[in-house]
């Protein structure tokens, strides 16, 4: 039956699937208009308050880069010029408006924990330590919340060092102390690869979650006040780990799984579990994370990588059967306004308070549109801005929810501390 409104009905239908220009409703419940069909133009405005806040990137794997041209042939990299095969340099650093970064030490997974990958860590430590020391002007080494101000103040790079995956300590409480006292500020429970205590989002469960001694690793970084970081686990390790934790947990790189259904990212219990236990979701860049068909391609790359190899024992085989794969799959490279489609999701499920930006550069071979290195980061506040979020909220997502969150991680550690050593 039609009502005196069907028209109105049908118009309001031609302009949401035809024209470019749509409605948002933002997180404050303003509407703004915009079109999606233009690149994105970063407003004074929105520089202004880019500027203001202070820019916290959970993920970036510059010195695995670093390594790995220093390893092949011994190549010198001058950050403080333009790097052209690098997502990251020094000028793009500055001209993305960046005040603090985790910088990651990752080890393959597959490294074998013989004593190998605590020693390879160990050299991924050293190279980003040499890179502080390298760049005095422009880096300094951030233990705390209050390191980051005060360094952020002082017209630096805070720089904060996370470690990629719980197969570095190598079954070790000790060495995950190590690491602590060697600047670790959070450690990922897997990278890509199950280990004996903790499953990963991409690969098969072993201990159905957490194991008995995964849980103890959580409480000792607890303990420690070290950061405990989610990013690549499987669905139920998250749950298991935000039910045993004592403080808040962050993800430094993961996405919504509702907006792409990807193992790695966050699905909508968990994401309503991190509002409870104040933590915060990090969004990650890449574009097979945060646009829904690439997640859906991304999704069979790892079981599809290990079938190949199985197959192709030959190394130059396997890597043609690879990129046929690849080639035969491309992967959308989605726009700056994919990305900020998951912190909408976040804001929406779990508040506010509960998303960051952890952009993966450096790690990651494709990007979305306008987000290709460290500068771009800009053009996510101005995308905030479009959609009517409050300068208060974007300087919360820019990085004011991970000080918070580090604040707090270090407050319920002095108080774990404190209790213990009443006891003894």
């Amino acid at each position: 039956m039609q009502t005196r409104n069907s028209g109105t009905f049908r118009m309001i239908l031609a302009a949401i699937f035809v024209s470019p220009v749509v409605s948002v409703l933002a997180n404050d419940e303003k509407i703004v208009t915009q079109d999606v069909s233009k690149p994105i133009v970063v407003t004074e405005e929105a520089q202004r308050i880019h500027d203001a806040g202070i820019l916290i990137d959970g993920h970036n794997d510059l010195p695995w880069q670093l390594r790995k041209r220093a390893r092949r042939n011994n190549e010198k990299v001058d950050l403080r010029k333009h790097q052209s095969s690098l997502q990251t340099d020094i000028p793009r650093l500055r001209k993305g408006g960046l005040d603090a970064q985790f910088w990651v030490v990752y080890i393959p997974a597959s490294t074998p924990q013989d004593g190998t990958a605590k020693k390879e860590a160990l050299e991924q430590f050293q190279v980003i330590d040499l890179m502080i020391e390298d760049y005095p002007d422009t880096f300094a080494k951030a233990l705390s919340p209050a390191d980051i101000v005060r360094i952020r103040n002082e017209g630096k790079i805070a720089s904060m060092i996370g470690v990629e995956g719980g197969h570095m300590i190598e079954n070790s409480l000790e060495t995950l102390r190590m690491y602590y006292d060697r600047g670790a500020r959070y450690m990922g429970l897997t990278h890509s690869d199950t280990i004996d205590w903790a499953d990963s989002a991409t690969d098969e469960p072993h201990s159905d979650g957490l194991s008995d001694f995964g849980r103890t690793v959580v409480l000792e970084m607890n303990r420690l006040g070290m950061l405990v970081d989610l990013a690549h686990v499987s669905h139920k390790t998250m749950r298991d780990a935000l039910k045993t934790t004592k403080s808040p947990l962050i993800f430094s790189h993961s996405s919504a799984y509702a907006i792409a259904p990807h193992m790695r990212n966050v699905p909508d219990d968990v994401l309503k579990m991190v509002k409870k236990n104040n933590g915060v979701v990090m969004v990650n860049f890449y574009s097979g994370y945060v646009h829904p068909e690439g997640a859906r391609i991304v999704s069979k790359m790892f079981e599809v990588e290990r079938d190949l190899r199985a197959k192709n024992p030959k190394d130059e085989d396997f890597k043609a059967a690879w990129n046929k794969w690849k080639q035969e799959h491309p992967i959308p490279d989605g726009s700056v306004r994919t990305l900020v489609d998951h912190i909408d999701h976040i804001v929406k499920v779990a508040g506010i308070e509960s998303v960051g930006i952890g952009s993966d550069y450096d790690g990651v071979g494709q990007l979305p549109k306008q987000l290709k290195d460290v500068s771009c980061f800009p053009y996510i506040t101005q995308e905030l801005l479009n959609r009517g979020y409050s300068e208060t909220s974007i300087h919360k997502i820019m990085g004011g929810n991970l000080l918070r969150v580090f604040r707090d991680v270090e407050r319920v550690a002095a108080e774990i501390q404190a209790a213990q050593n009443n006891t003894e």
